[in-house]
């Protein structure tokens, strides 16, 4: 058996593409434009990167784009200040506050003073308990870009599957495992502590790998004939001195086992935006009182 490969690149494309579809209509039919603020706080490289990539889609699906840099050196009071301003904002829809941020700002106490309402990152505790209690709630991109591609995948067909989660974190373990039992799937959230982990691997119909540990999952832990739904992206050294980008998952030995499998990269990674986007336009229309489509 060779695995199918999960597209996560194309399919995102094509997100992006009815996206800006329906910003375009909603410009047309409204008057309105959905308008995504993205914070960063220092000199990271990776965050500088990452919100650079946000801002350039933001444009391109015909969204307002509000871009805040702040040094290092900003206080934790002004940091919740700005998020409180963008939060009273009419233009504004969406606030991402980009994590990580410096040593001296709790990160739990910014996300709780962010507009659950713009809160396109999903951690504000509202979200989060609406999304527990079955409820419409902004949920995190990266875990409802898997679920989607778990849907295209499967042909919609999540009902009565078994699925394992590795990994309990808030950003995706748990909320996966919400939006799973959502789709009504049997649900399992493994983690480092999980005896046994293999056997438990070994069960799913669908396995979603999220630990941030390279090549963690061998191929023998795979059910033959599941979905892999590799979240993980790893650097790891290569002979020559450089690095390659590898997955929570051993690739070679899992695609000879699964029934189909996300890459890394080009698989999970360009949902998060493309699903940052859909979240913000969601929010557009829910602020309005429009119905998301």
């Amino acid at each position: 058996m060779t695995a199918r490969l999960i597209d996560g690149k194309a399919f995102a494309a094509g997100l992006r593409a009815r996206i800006a579809d329906e910003v375009a209509a909603l410009k047309t039919a409204h008057g309105i434009v959905p308008g995504l603020a993205a914070v960063l706080v220092g000199d990271d490289a990776a965050s500088q990167v990452y919100v650079r990539n946000k801002t350039s889609q933001t444009r391109e699906a015909g969204m307002a784009s509000f871009e805040h840099r702040l040094p290092a050196s900003t206080s934790e009071a002004e940091l919740i200040a700005l998020v409180g301003e963008l939060g009273r904002a009419p233009e504004v829809d969406g606030i991402l506050v980009q994590l990580p941020l410096p040593d001296h700002i709790d990160s739990a106490r910014v996300v709780a003073a962010v507009d659950p309402l713009k809160d396109v990152d999903g951690l504000n505790t509202v979200n989060v308990g609406r999304l527990w209690c079955g409820l419409d709630a902004l949920v995190p991109c990266t875990p409802l870009g898997c679920v989607m591609l778990l849907k295209d995948a499967l042909g919609g067909a999540l009902v009565g599957r078994e699925a394992v989660v590795i990994g309990r974190s808030a950003l995706v373990g748990k909320p996966i495992a919400a939006l799973l039992l959502a789709e009504h799937c049997t649900v399992t959230v493994a983690h480092s502590r999980t005896r046994d982990l293999p056997a438990v691997a070994r069960r799913a119909d669908i396995l979603i790998a999220a630990v941030g540990k390279p090549e963690m999952v061998r191929g023998d832990w795979i059910k033959p004939g599941a979905t892999v739904i590799d979240v993980g992206i790893n650097r790891m050294p290569k002979p020559d001195g450089k690095s390659r980008l590898v997955g929570d998952v051993a690739f070679d030995e899992a695609v000879a086992v699964a029934g189909a499998i996300t890459p890394v990269p080009g698989g999970v990674g360009p949902m998060t935006v493309a699903c940052l986007l859909h979240n913000t336009l969601t929010a557009c229309r829910r602020r309005r009182g429009l119905a998301t489509v």
